[in-house]
């Protein structure tokens, strides 16, 4: 059993965020890890910020993680990745959704958005790969756009690094959803899973 695994989960409001973790650490616990979490949401219920950090293992004793303690990031909107940065180091593994959502104060003129190609620079500075993802595409290649963080969870299964098994997670799921719709979240999850295989190939 792992000791102690740390996993932050960002992006922003009405991307599900809360729900990958809610669903992971649905499963650490059936597979008898301890679990710690925390969460944060933005001033805007859509839209704004929005992370949860989750810590998985034998030894693990607090919700926070440490700054440069985090083995994954799951970012599921690419600039709220690079806001997390600072809990990133050289071991890190971070999974990418390439698709932006760019606030409002971009448009006018309040604040930068960087560009994807700079949030991946910074990224791959200090941690030890970026995978990308173009999660919205294999969301909808599942059936709903919707399912994205569903994308996101499977690739980060797909990773190999998440000490939960991969029978969990997906007991977890058809738990969880509808009859009607669970197998359409489960597509989504094996999208992300295999494409997460092939770039680590």
């Amino acid at each position: 059993m792992a000791k102690e695994f740390n996993v932050l989960i960002t992006g922003v409001g009405g991307q599900g965020v809360i729900l990958v973790s809610e669903l992971l650490g649905e499963a650490a616990v059936k597979d008898d890890f301890n679990v710690r979490g925390s969460e944060a949401l933005g001033m805007a219920v859509r839209g704004g910020p929005v992370v949860s950090t989750l810590r998985i293992g034998s030894e693990v004793y607090g919700p926070l993680i440490p700054m440069g303690k985090c083995h994954l990031l799951i970012g599921i909107e690419p600039a709220e990745a690079l806001r997390h940065i600072s809990y990133l180091s050289p071991s890190s593994l971070v999974i990418l959704n390439l698709r932006e959502i760019v606030p409002f104060t971009v448009f006018q003129g309040k604040s930068n958005y960087p560009t994807l190609d700079k949030i991946l620079e910074k990224l791959n500075k200090i941690s030890r790969q970026t995978i990308r993802i173009d999660a919205a595409c294999l969301a909808e290649e599942a059936g709903n756009s919707i399912t994205i963080n569903m994308v996101m969870l499977g690739a980060a299964f797909g990773s190999g690094q998440v000490p939960v098994k991969l029978e969990t997670i997906k007991a977890v799921i058809q738990s969880h959803f509808s009859v009607k719709i669970a197998p359409m979240n489960i597509k989504a999850f094996d999208l992300g899973y295999h494409t997460c295989q092939q770039a680590l190939k």
